[in-house]
């Protein structure tokens, strides 16, 4: 049986319900990236016309789109409807929306399906879910521990397990460092010059590797990760 996991802001689209009627297996989620993740190294954003233009004026398609090829080997975006029409009622012009769509191919590596509408996008996902799932490709596992034999696969997935860290960010990440070690050591600032963190996400991995752990039982006073957290931004927010 295909599986597929869908993001939560997709309930609406109707697509879910397609994919139902494919017989795939539809599990939502709260996804961090993406909107249908069919493999370990696949996962799809589906955009429709209107809102890819509209996500290039507001500069969140290439923010989305780095994500993705950050996350996963194989990044697809899942563009439904026709792009001369968006242009028209969007006021974009067409070539900047064009543009926009070479870019995302030839420098982050993206892979585009075109889809005319909600039916085509379902058959499409099914498509690349059963090629995945049936033709070599990895079983849509979330939160499940893989079978890994080398020290490289377990630096790789230990790395990887860090917000806002895929494959490709884990890679420069133990490249630059040397070691899982020298990762989890590392500072916000060390953090932030690896390509697709920044100082905000790099802060944030920090701040939770260095985070004392708790239970979630208060006892004895102690604080919980919560009041830690706090803390610690009124701290920064105190010296700023």
């Amino acid at each position: 049986m295909t599986r597929v996991y869908v993001d939560e802001r997709e309930r609406g689209s109707g697509v879910p319900e397609v994919l139902r009627g494919l017989g795939v297996t539809v599990i939502f989620r709260r996804l961090d990236v993406g909107d249908y993740v069919v493999s370990e190294r696949m996962a799809i954003e589906r955009k429709s016309a209107e809102d890819f233009a509209h996500s290039v004026v507001d500069g969140r398609l290439f923010e989305q789109a780095r994500r993705l090829v950050d996350s996963y080997e194989k990044p697809v975006l899942l563009l439904e409807g026709s792009l001369r029409r968006a242009a028209r009622f969007s006021g974009v012009r067409f070539e900047a929306l064009l543009g926009a769509v070479t870019a995302l191919v030839s420098e982050l590596g993206l892979y585009i399906v075109y889809t005319g509408g909600v039916r085509e996008s379902a058959l499409a996902i099914k498509m690349l879910a059963d090629k995945e799932q049936r033709g070599g490709g990895t079983y849509v596992v979330l939160h499940k521990k893989p079978k890994l034999s080398s020290v490289r696969d377990w630096q790789l997935y230990i790395v990887q397990s860090l917000p806002y860290v895929g494959p490709k960010v884990a890679k420069r990440l133990l490249e630059t460092f040397g070691s899982v070690y020298r990762v989890f050591t590392a500072s916000v600032t060390e953090l932030a010059r690896i390509e697709g963190l920044g100082e905000k996400r790099a802060g944030e991995i920090v701040r939770i590797l260095r985070a004392p752990y708790t239970d979630g039982v208060r006892r004895g006073g102690a604080r919980s990760i919560t009041d830690y957290i706090k803390e610690k931004n009124s701290s920064q927010q105190g010296s700023q």
